[in-house]
């Protein structure tokens, strides 16, 4: 698979420097291309698009709203849709008709450090670069250090007619974003964002519902009554788009356990009979699998509703363990049935997680409540 890193490279550093320059006749192209492609190889991800923010800052004009004219006159057209709303070529940038892509990270950075004192024109211009890719990283400053100029825009955004633009005002007010700014007066306090989250989680776009649900589960992770509640208010009457954003939006508060998400989903029950956990192996090696099979045998009179994941206890450099929950199946268990459920688990490294050698265990976890366990040796590759 090729590096994320790879996505900033050479040849997006040479169609900016063209974009840029027809957008502007007074662009340094040469200046530019030459400090933002020094030593790119070497650097990963983000290190490459903040060189880029850099050289942008070095050559752009020095007037805030000149400068965003350019960036806006160097933009192609909005990222089309496809047939369920998602956006396409998201990683791409436009040789012939504009940028767009993962350069527009770049552009927003640099929005975000000169645009504080100019809170609308800086706003505008995010409007147009979130629908070449997004401003979701960008807007985040904004959020933090001049709340009360952003929030009503954000409200007139939740009906743009630009799914893009939708998206951000949920995507860029998460107050744990994965890569972004914490926002941690929102993860104090979610009340502002409240209001937006209401008025687009029955958003057309599933790019939008999407957002909406990854928002709902962040704030899950510092107030989960509030989202246990927003669950069971907003399951009435809900429609099955609404239905799965609430699930999304739910998945860390039921591989918890929290009873009153479990209640909201008729899932308050623990299982009542019986559940195995058996492994296909007892030792398994740094990039390979093993195999889980779970069995559920029923002593109830009805059916039961039954969510069932699992948590592998990975060990850690100093040698304690830590559980990661990993999604398994959601079914309805008849009366008296016995079920068979079989799973395979990669041990692949993730950019995420590295993989110690050491004794992991396995805990089957059924309506969020562990019922059965064994483990595994895992070995060096």
């Amino acid at each position: 698979m090729e590096p994320f890193k790879n996505l900033i490279n050479a040849g997006t550093v040479a169609t900016t420097g063209l974009h840029l320059q027809r957008a502007w006749s007074g662009f340094d192209r040469a200046r530019f291309e030459a400090l933002a492609g020094h030593g790119l190889d070497a650097l990963e991800l983000k290190a490459r698009m903040l060189q880029l923010a850099d050289a942008l800052h070095a050559t752009l004009p020095g007037h805030f709203d000149t400068a965003c004219g350019v960036l806006e006159a160097s933009l192609a057209p909005p990222l089309p849709l496809d047939a369920r709303g998602e956006p396409v070529g998201l990683t791409t940038a436009a040789a012939s008709t504009g940028l767009s892509g993962w350069v527009i990270w770049s552009m927003g950075e640099f929005v975000a450090r000169q645009g504080l004192h100019d809170v609308p024109r800086a706003l505008a211009c995010l409007h147009a670069l979130t629908q070449r890719s997004t401003a979701e990283f960008a807007i985040r400053p904004f959020i933090q250090q001049q709340p009360e100029a952003v929030w009503p825009v954000l409200a007139r955004w939740a009906q743009d007619p630009s799914v893009h633009v939708r998206r951000l005002v949920s995507e860029g007010s998460r107050p744990r974003l994965p890569w972004g700014l914490r926002l941690q007066a929102l993860v104090s306090d979610p009340a502002p964002a409240l209001p937006l989250l209401r008025a687009l989680q029955d958003d057309p776009s599933s790019y939008v519902r999407r957002s909406v649900a990854n928002h709902l589960n962040d704030i899950a992770k510092d107030h989960p009554a509030l989202v246990a509640g927003w669950v069971k208010e907003h399951l009435i009457g809900a429609g099955p788009e609404r239905s799965a954003l609430l699930r999304h939006a739910s998945r860390g508060l039921i591989k918890q356990g929290h009873a009153p998400t479990l209640a909201a989903w008729g899932l308050a029950r623990g299982l009542e009979g019986q559940a195995s956990l058996a492994l296909s192996d007892q030792r398994a090696a740094v990039g390979g699998e093993i195999g889980l099979r779970v069995v559920l045998q029923s002593a109830a009179r009805q059916a039961q509703p039954l969510e069932i994941d699992y948590a592998v206890h990975h060990v850690r450099a100093n040698g304690s363990t830590s559980p990661k929950v990993f999604k398994g199946w959601k079914l309805t268990l008849a009366a008296g049935e016995q079920r068979v459920l079989a799973k395979r688990h990669s041990l692949r490294p993730v950019t995420t997680r590295t993989l110690y050698p050491g004794t992991h265990r396995i805990e089957v976890l059924v309506n969020g409540v562990a019922l059965a366990q064994t483990s595994f040796e895992l070995l060096s590759n």
